[in-house]
This record gives C-alpha cells, sequence and structure tokens, in this order.
C-alpha cells in the first residue's frame, strides 16, 4: 500500500513558477513572516515582491535561519 501523507504531498507542493496568481503582489501573511525571517538572517527583503518571488524568498530564508523543512 502507497504512504498516503507523501501521496497527498506531492500533490499540495507546486513550483511557484506554476502559480497562476503568482505575479499578484505577496500576502500579508507572506510579508509579516518574511520580515521576521530577514531580520533572523539580517538581510532586508524589497517591499514590492510577489506571491511567487516572497516565497523563494521565504525557502531561502528558512534555510539560511535554520527554519528550513
Amino acid at each position: 500500500m502507497a504512504d498516503q501523507t507523501s501521496a497527498d504531498n506531492s500533490n499540495t507542493i507546486k513550483d511557484p513558477d506554476d502559480w497562476t496568481t503568482g505575479e499578484e503582489p505577496a500576502t500579508g501573511a507572506q510579508e509579516s513572516y518574511l520580515r521576521t525571517l530577514a531580520s533572523e538572517a539580517n538581510e532586508e527583503v524589497p517591499d514590492d515582491l510577489s506571491k511567487a518571488d516572497a516565497s523563494r524568498k521565504i525557502d531561502e530564508l528558512q534555510e539560511k535561519t535554520g527554519r528550513g523543512r
């Protein structure tokens, strides 16, 4: 029997380049989390990121701060 968790995760993870709303402005939640991560990483984050760019930056900063998956 296949592992259901793996199957569920494969359907929910989508590359930001493939998002239909990826070019829309970052959400408030993304901006808030980015500010937290950027502060911990001693980095600055541009204010005008798209949803897709914000997602990529979150992944980058999570790795840098040790909050990665």
